[in-house]
């Protein structure tokens, strides 16, 4: 290796790891979708199952809460994701007018920050002048410190919407999906509800490191609480109803 090889590679720093996606918007609202559409749509299947109506009056609500579901989904992450997008660009566009207006307040205010931070005030305030010199650097580097937001990596209120849309209808689907094929009683889809809730748990440790029966428990858990609740309302509505 010769001296010039040598020198350019201990100069470069060595990468030993990758990071996952933590904030391109698509985890959450996948998540929450494919969530969401499996406990409400089941406790919406089995209240209606269990006012001891048709089979195909459940279908006929389950389809309903899928699509209703599944666009209010949609809607309500793209709606609040943009809401967001916004707030952080009003705020870039003021930091940009501060800086602009008043550089030199703005770069003790950076170098306050960095001194917060641990900083020597020598080098904090080295620091904060070599970032000022670059007004576009500058901008950015004091809506991280200030607002707690990366400008280059913003969630996007389209992939929002659709991951929102896409899981909710999946999920939203199992509960109906054995009267689709037939079925005329609940207890297979509280099955599947089951086996779905289970799933989404276990995939969701996994991602986020956790342990994988702890994560699946925690969701079947919730999910079959609910779905629970929502029967015995159900039963108790069509019991009376029928009396």
């Amino acid at each position: 290796m010769t001296d010039t090889a040598a020198t350019k590679s201990s100069a470069e720093p060595e990468i030993h790891h990758t990071h996952r996606d933590v904030v391109g918007g698509r985890l959450r609202p996948a998540v929450f979708g494919a969530m969401d559409g499996v406990i409400s749509n089941g406790a919406l299947i089995a209240g209606v199952a269990g006012a001891h109506t048709s089979a195909h009056d459940v279908i006929l609500t389950g389809l309903a809460g899928l699509l209703a579901g599944a666009f209010s989904m949609a809607v309500g992450e793209w709606t609040s994701v943009r809401s967001q997008s916004l707030l952080v660009k009003a705020e870039i566009a003021k930091e940009r007018a501060e800086i602009k207006r008043a550089p030199r307040a703005e770069e003790r205010e950076l170098a306050a920050i960095f001194r917060h931070r641990g900083l020597s005030r020598e080098l904090a305030t080295r620091v904060a002048r070599e970032i000022s010199e670059d007004p576009d650097e500058a901008w950015r580097t004091h809506v991280r410190e200030e607002l707690g937001v990366d400008p280059d990596e913003q969630p996007s209120p389209y992939v929002a919407a659709g991951s929102s849309f896409v899981t909710f209808g999946i999920g939203a689907l199992v509960p109906v999906l054995p009267y689709l094929l037939g079925a005329h009683h609940v207890w297979i889809s509280l099955v599947l509800i089951g086996i779905a809730l289970l799933a989404i748990g276990t995939a969701v440790a996994k991602f986020t490191d956790r342990a994988a029966v702890s994560g699946a428990l925690q969701h079947l858990m919730l999910g079959g609480v609910t779905v629970a609740v929502v029967y015995g309302v159900g039963s108790a509505i069509g019991t009376g109803v029928t009396g």
